[in-house]
């Protein structure tokens, strides 16, 4: 479980205040490769680059997974990015000021020494921020990559060359960017082998995409929640929760060329 440190109503106005205007100065200059939490990109565009690199014959996956990434950012490493490029001294202290407010816990506050607080409006940017250094790097080496926030896939056409990535772009995260690799999580996998944003893929030549096995078990276990004789509700709301439910989930996996 995450952390979060919701903002006050007046914070949330002035995070967002500065998420517009530092928006148009970063979001220009991020990767291509980029898809998260960004103005008119969404998963499913990652999920398309994906398919792309596997119909292009780089079917192996190197999945990296950035241990405790958003409780583990360096201020020091971020404040100075964000210098070089904004020279409004009260932007970068209020900047500092909101990545160190910490969380309430029982209403007992924990100071922040690193990490960026979810929760607010201006966190998804200030990761996004941090993290473009590691797109730059893998674009810098040549790299097929897709990242979604802290989920980076990046792919290769042989198992070989993708434990090399690992290992080469594992020696560039922990030094360079303060992150750590969880190295019990990271894989070096065929991409239908995996799930990616909910997703994965078949195996053929023209991929298709389809949807995961673990996000079909989940829609199991919501409905027999929804639908559970021991929840009290009545059958009215019932049905207008499954159908709320339903509605989003088929949304979102709309995507998908096919089941399995």
């Amino acid at each position: 479980m995450r952390l979060l440190g919701i903002p006050t109503v007046t914070d949330r106005f002035i995070q967002q205040a500065i998420a517009q205007v530092l928006t148009p100065i970063f979001d220009p200059t991020f990767s291509d490769n980029s898809c998260g939490f960004r103005p008119n990109r969404r998963g499913h565009d990652a999920v398309r680059k994906a398919k792309g690199y596997i119909r292009e014959g780089y079917r192996w996956a190197v999945a990296i997974d950035l241990e405790k990434f958003f409780d583990k950012v360096n201020h020091d490493k971020l404040i100075g990015i964000l210098a070089k490029r904004i020279k409004d001294k009260r932007v970068i202290q209020l900047s500092r000021r909101y990545l160190q407010a910490g969380i309430m816990i029982n209403g007992v506050i924990h100071e922040a020494t690193e990490g960026t607080p979810q929760g607010g409006p201006l966190s998804p940017l200030l990761s996004n921020i941090i993290l473009d250094l590691l797109d730059k790097e893998l674009e810098s080496r040549g790299h097929k990559f897709v990242r979604y926030a802290d989920e980076c896939n990046i792919y290769a056409k042989s198992r070989k060359a993708g434990k090399r990535i690992m290992k080469s772009i594992t020696s560039f995260i922990e030094p360079r960017l303060k992150l750590k690799v969880n190295k019990g999580k990271y894989a070096v996998d065929r991409p239908w082998k995996r799930k990616f944003l909910g997703f994965s893929f078949t195996v053929h030549k023209e991929p298709k995409v389809r949807i995961s096995n673990e996000s079909v078990k989940r829609l199991k276990t919501k409905i027999r929640e929804l639908t559970s004789r021991s929840k009290p509700l009545s059958m009215e709301e019932r049905i207008e929760k499954l159908n709320q439910y339903l509605t989003g989930w088929c949304g979102y996996f709309a995507l998908a060329d096919t089941l399995s």
